[in-house]
């Protein structure tokens, strides 16, 4: 079985299709040009919108704003918190299962 290697473009590339398109260039029609998916050239157009100067920083790590890492930081907060509750809910329960025949003695 023969596997596809996955194409890396570098940032230079990407700003090029970037200003391609912002140059009013559809995006079908550059990605055919540049021999690209349409939706990795719409991608593209996204993440510079969205982030400017800091986009395409490499790896396929979003770039994230200050705003949207506190929610990523608080979003982490909460399933440990929940896992947490829900052992000692089990805890509780076992607890109160095992007092309650106890104290039929």
């Amino acid at each position: 079985m023969k596997t596809r290697k996955r194409k890396v473009y570098d940032r230079e590339f990407k700003l090029m299709v970037v200003n391609l398109c912002l140059s009013g260039r559809v995006a079908s029609e550059v990605a055919r040009e540049m021999e690209l998916d349409r939706s990795m050239v719409q991608r593209c157009v996204r993440e510079h919108n969205k982030y400017l100067d800091n986009s395409f920083q490499g790896n396929g790590n979003p770039v994230m704003t200050d705003e949207e890492k506190e929610i990523e930081r608080l979003r982490k907060e909460l399933h440990k918190t929940k896992i947490e509750r829900d052992i000692l809910k089990k805890v509780v329960g076992i607890f109160s299962t095992n007092d309650s025949t106890n104290t039929s003695l």
